[in-house]
């Protein structure tokens, strides 16, 4: 990067800081940020991540995941793992969405990312969501993946993750079109569900694939 480019790199990432910095000047010093991918997805995992950063922690092109380009995604998920305090990241499958709701979870996800780390934090900091079977001192962010830096370092990681996973599905249930949509609504998704049918990976508890059954679903 060109030194101005750098600069506003720089200044950009800084402003993400703020929620970690002021649980700093709270007193926190292991601070976790935690974010899911697959919440929206018709079939797959929902996934969870958790990142614990130093607090000069740096990389340029650190961002939401949805603002970053696949390809982009990748490397920057190898250099968090590289460089983080601590990472972790936790799949809850398709038939336990279905068995308990989406929301459940995920907050399992979350849950699971939590014990996952080696390294204990003092405070969460979360995307949209509380978690409540914890003492830790925790702070939900709308949009969170937007505005503080761990968020949305879990959030790539989350994402990568999940990515990686959908991509094992295209040979293992050719025709859906995994490696495209990673599960999520698409046109071409809801052809193919209508074509084949739902597979295995599928979350019949929701609706296209209800619809796609004619309501007929159990889920046990």
């Amino acid at each position: 990067m060109k030194n101005n480019t750098m600069e506003r790199e720089l200044l950009r990432i800084e402003n993400m800081k703020a929620y970690e910095y002021q649980a700093m000047a709270d007193g926190h010093k292991m601070i976790a940020g935690f974010d899911e991918a697959g919440r929206g997805s018709w079939a797959g995992p929902v996934v969870a991540a958790a990142v614990i950063l130093k607090p000069d922690f740096f990389l340029p092109g650190i961002n939401d995941s949805k603002k970053v380009s696949p390809a982009k995604r990748g490397i920057l998920a190898e250099k968090i793992k590289k460089i983080a305090i601590d990472w972790a990241v936790a799949f809850v499958s398709n038939e336990l969405i279905d068995r308990i709701n989406i929301l459940n979870a995920t907050l399992i996800s979350v849950n699971l990312c939590l014990e996952g780390l080696t390294q204990k934090p003092d405070f969460l900091l979360l995307d949209a969501m509380h978690l409540h079977d914890t003492n830790i001192k925790q702070r939900s962010l709308i949009k969170g993946d937007s505005l503080s830096v761990s968020i949305a370092s879990a959030s790539i990681l989350a994402k990568v993750e999940r990515d990686s996973y959908m991509d094992s599905l295209e040979c293992l249930y050719p025709g859906y079109g995994f490696v495209k949509h990673k599960g999520y609504g698409t046109a071409a998704h809801r052809q193919a569900i209508e074509e084949l049918g739902p597979c295995p990976i599928h979350r019949y508890s929701y609706k296209p694939i209800k619809t796609s059954l004619g309501g007929n679903v159990g889920v046990n």
